[in-house]
């Protein structure tokens, strides 16, 4: 169903009646943006060694960089709308680029490094979509506009800091030493 400049689909607003982007929206970012939130809770969650976090981990980046790529195409499409959206993009692959290569490239204090990076493209990847959705997510659409920065700041940077002080691996480190 669509009216005027917008398509409206299952009672979720569009802001576009454009079919490429329409279909990027639906063929592309939206399944990219589920598999990142799906895939990095599940490396999130994982125990820290080689296997499922490495591999579900390489999976969320790469994913993450072809929902970074759609967001791009998707935000010049419509850049006085979305600049911002594309800024929350770069940063959030920017901060998953940084600590994959703590992790790959062994830095001085690589592990809190890599927590750090991958936290905060997590948190930066929620803040878009709820600065993109929040308006008409049940909940959400009572909120004012700063809390769909807010929230999924003040829930992942507490989470990030207890993971940096407490760092996944240091038991393990400890214990082979």
């Amino acid at each position: 169903m669509t009216g005027g400049e917008t398509t409206v689909v299952a009672g979720i607003e569009i802001p576009s009646t454009d079919p490429v982007f329409l279909t990027v929206i639906f063929a592309v970012h939206i399944p990219l943006g589920l598999a990142c939130v799906g895939i990095g809770a599940i490396a999130m969650l994982s125990e820290k060694r080689r296997g499922r976090h490495s591999k579900l981990g390489t999976i969320y980046f790469w994913c993450l960089l072809a929902l970074f790529a759609s967001a791009t195409f998707l935000s010049l499409m419509r850049w006085d709308e979305n600049y911002h959206l594309f800024i929350l993009g770069t940063m959030s692959f920017a901060c998953a680029w940084f600590g994959r290569s703590a992790l790959r490239h062994r830095w001085r204090y690589w592990v809190r490094l890599h927590i750090a990076g991958m936290g905060l493209s997590y948190v930066l990847m929620l803040v878009a979509f709820y600065v993109d959705n929040g308006k008409q997510l049940p909940l959400w659409k009572d909120l004012p506009h700063f809390m769909y920065w807010l929230i999924p700041l003040a829930v992942g940077i507490p989470l990030i800091v207890h993971a940096l002080l407490w760092p996944p691996l240091a038991g393990a480190r400890a214990r082979v030493s």
